[in-house]
């Protein structure tokens, strides 16, 4: 059984997106404060500032969790994603990984 169960779970974490589950829609909808800085579309117009077009999913979620949790520094994503549930991150997430 525990050889069966391994692949298994290693093909889980390489689907597309992982166990994320965000909504894109979702996050289209709440995305709107971030493109003052991240761009209407992901594409930054500033080089200070990230693209997040594209992005992995994941990668997304861990960031934005570590802004909101204190666990990274920064003045100004740290009072954007104070008031972000992680159901907003995922969504968020799910939006610009899903843009080109």
């Amino acid at each position: 059984m525990r050889k069966l169960l391994l692949p298994l779970v290693f093909a889980a974490l390489a689907l597309p997106g992982g166990a994320i589950a965000g909504d894109a829609a979702a996050g289209k909808a709440k995305s709107a404060t971030c493109a003052a800085c991240h761009g209407a579309n992901g594409i930054s117009p500033n080089d200070l500032w990230p693209n997040l077009a594209g992005q992995k999913e994941g990668y997304l979620v861990k960031q934005m969790k570590a802004f909101r949790d204190g666990q990274r520094a920064d003045p100004m994503m740290a009072p954007m994603s104070a008031g972000l549930s992680d159901g907003d991150i995922e969504n968020l997430a799910a939006y610009y990984a899903s843009l080109k």
